[in-house]
């Protein structure tokens, strides 16, 4: 037996899980804190998604996968709490770590440190900027849609972009570009 509306929740909801937890690994910058953030987020939408009127899903739970994630990230600080993926980053499990198979080594390596500098330098940047260039560069929203995710104006959006577009130039990361 089936609850009301789960059908509908499954079908318009779910197809953006991967973007729900694309943002929220971008935000709380933790693989695991980002799985219980989603699947946190995820629960709340099931029972809120008696309110959704339509529209547009994915930012409807975009939204909520921020709020969720802010409360998260304020909790950490409060209980000072560290996940296993940040103890085994630099430790073992970096070689537990499978490559694809159809690089060569150079190629994988090159990747590799591409994906680091690019993970090294959104970190660098202020959350709020930082979220905005991912809800834009990595999950492709319009601004219209990243204001309602982040609840400001669009403006704001669009200045927003521009600082963490400004300060990824200016400020290249350390092995980089000099």
């Amino acid at each position: 037996m089936t609850l009301p509306g789960v059908a509908d929740f499954e079908r318009v909801v779910l197809p953006h899980l991967d973007a729900a937890y694309n943002l929220a690994r971008w935000l709380v910058g933790d693989a695991t804190l980002a799985q219980d953030v989603v699947q946190d987020a995820v629960m709340r939408a099931l029972s809120y998604f008696g309110s959704f009127r339509g529209g547009d899903a994915r930012a409807w739970l975009l939204r909520i996968v921020r709020n969720t994630a802010y409360t998260a990230l304020a909790a950490r600080q409060r209980g000072g709490t560290a996940s296993l993926d940040a103890m085994w980053r630099d430790g073992e499990a970096t070689a537990l770590q499978v490559h694809d198979p159809a690089d060569d080594p150079e190629a994988a390596l090159a990747r590799s440190e591409n994906v680091a500098q690019l993970d090294q330098a959104l970190a660098a940047l202020p959350l709020e900027l930082r979220e905005c260039l991912v809800l834009r560069e990595l999950q492709e929203l319009s601004y219209k849609e990243i204001s309602h995710v982040t609840g400001v104006p669009i403006g704001t959006v669009m200045s927003r972009l521009w600082r963490a577009r400004q300060l990824l130039m200016r400020n290249p990361v350390e092995g980089g570009e000099t």
